[in-house]
């Protein structure tokens, strides 16, 4: 079994060397609100692997402390960090619910904005000073509600009354809403709701400006991207979690293989993979030859990543191989990745939301057919992309609460490592969602969600292992059990999510033609 000491040693000394239109608002509603019913059942970890006497080092993992005592108390400040029991996600929920509740419905069947009753915010002055006032009064405690719940609903509702006005075309009144948002929301505010409002707003102005002027072109700086990635990877359990599971599987379906090849259909700086050479290095058995091929956008990036690995290899006295491709594998046919006779194959994708990393999905499938892998590794964002803009906006706002949530649970609001995953990763994500039209760029429909579209397709599910298990309860065991993330068993998949929403799912599949 993966050892996550072993693998942690390993990363550490890898690192050195890389410094609408719109349906009916009844069948619109119902779509909204299953959406954010959908749950999973989750545990507090199956497998309890930590010693009473083992006693983890975060500093030396480079995990940050708790400190209850980062938080602002004072009650007169203008904005604050929303109270656990009014967590974003939780607004994020109530609020949606409610708007669309309240929706009004047209002799067309047709959504429309001009009559929603929004909830308004007043403007006074104080010794001169411009100061916000809210009055809303809350029926659950029939009382009013702290000026700070005031304002996360008061922005999440303004933000999907804006939503709505883009997913009917109705640009002119969406633009005024996101003038006035922009005003009461910034992404250095200490509130999580105020942080996500605001790259919600960003993202969303970057849509109606690009209905107006035709144009739709991200730009991407892959390197500032890919060194985000390791500062995620460095401060949260998700990442961790996608290597080490998926690492095990990897494992698993080389055992006693002499000739190994691992296709990493997205694999940045390759920070995934010293800790599989490190334990392939010590097998009893002796280690394999590895040959690897990393897929990305610059040959300029996967040469630099293909040195970073080559070296660690041969300090580990590993034969190795990279191939870099810059291209996409559902640009490509199999002549540019060959299986030699005897080999192992092994297919791995962590997605996200960044960019399109594979191209046209059937062509990805056709290809991994024909490729017919020993054990292809997914993990996925448990978020869909597909459907209309409301769909996607619905969905990706209830998911990216949770992620802020989550950071904002153990970092303070001033950490310039969050600021960082938030400002460089997580927009990046939002804006490609909800700006660009999601990962596809081409029109063509994209897979809400591979594991099923794998099960199609001639491929076999192979259930998370119990060593796999293993490799997730000790990642979590990093973090303490207030930070809130939580273990997702699935059927057959294992799953990381923060409190009751799941955020990725990993699973394990395998070719009935390499059977």
């Amino acid at each position: 079994m993966l050892t996550t000491i072993a693998n942690e040693k390993a990363s550490e000394l890898y690192e050195e060397h890389c410094c609408y239109h719109v349906e009916s608002t009844v069948v619109q509603r119902q779509k909204i609100i299953s959406l954010m019913k959908g749950g999973f059942e989750v545990g507090h970890g199956a497998v309890n692997l930590m010693q009473p006497h083992e006693q983890w080092d975060y500093t030396s993992l480079g995990f940050p402390q708790t400190n209850s005592n980062l938080l602002p108390k004072s009650i007169v400040e203008t904005r604050c960090v929303i109270s656990e029991r009014n967590e974003l996600t939780e607004w994020v929920e109530h609020v949606t619910k409610q708007l669309i509740e309240d929706l009004p419905e047209t002799a067309t069947g047709v959504t429309t904005t001009e009559n929603v009753e929004r909830k308004r915010v007043s403007y006074g002055h104080t010794n001169g000073e411009e100061v916000l006032h809210w009055c809303n009064y809350s029926e659950n405690n029939k009382g009013f509600t702290t000026r700070s719940d005031e304002q996360e609903i008061s922005l999440i509702t303004l933000l999907l009354e804006c939503a709505v006005a883009i997913s009917v075309d109705n640009l002119t009144e969406a633009h005024r809403m996101l003038l006035e948002l922009t005003q009461m929301a910034s992404p250095f505010g200490p509130s999580c709701g105020e942080r996500v409002v605001a790259y919600f707003a960003k993202a969303m102005a970057s849509r109606v400006m690009n209905s107006w002027l035709g144009i739709c072109t991200p730009l991407i700086n892959h390197k500032n991207i890919h060194s985000s990635f390791h500062v995620f990877n460095n401060i949260s359990p998700f990442i961790k979690f996608a290597h080490f599971t998926s690492n095990q599987a990897i494992l698993e379906a080389f055992h006693r293989r002499d000739r190994v090849h691992i296709i990493d259909l997205d694999i940045m700086q390759g920070l995934q993979w010293p800790a599989l050479f490190h334990i392939l290095a010590t097998r009893i058995e002796g280690p394999p030859h590895i040959r690897m091929t990393g897929f990305g956008s610059s040959m300029e990036l996967l040469v630099e990543t293909g040195k970073q690995l080559s070296t660690f290899a041969r300090r580990l006295g590993l034969s190795f191989e990279f191939h870099p491709i810059a291209k996409k594998i559902g640009e490509i046919d199999i002549s540019f990745v060959p299986v030699r006779r005897g080999e192992a194959l092994a297919v791995h994708w962590l997605q996200n939301s960044l960019y399109d990393a594979t191209g046209p999905d059937w062509k990805t499938m056709r290809l991994l057919e024909e490729l017919a892998p020993r054990v292809i590794t997914l993990v996925e964002q448990e978020i869909s992309l597909g459907g209309s803009f409301l769909d996607r906006f619905v969905g990706s706002l209830h998911y990216y609460s949770t992620i802020f949530d989550s950071l904002g649970a153990s970092l303070p609001y001033d950490d310039a490592s969050r600021h960082r995953v938030e400002h460089c990763l997580l927009n990046s994500e939002i804006n490609n969602i909800l700006a660009i039209g999601g990962p596809a760029r081409s029109g063509e429909e994209k897979f809400r969600h591979w594991r099923s579209e794998l099960a199609k397709h001639c491929f076999l599910q192979v259930p998370m292992s119990g060593n796999s298990m293993a490799q997730a309860q000790l990642i979590l065991n990093m973090f303490p059990p207030s930070h809130g993330y939580r273990l997702v068993k699935g059927d057959g998949t294992l799953g990381l999510g923060w409190k009751d929403t799941s955020l990725y799912t990993a699973s394990s599949w395998t070719s009935e033609a390499s059977r």
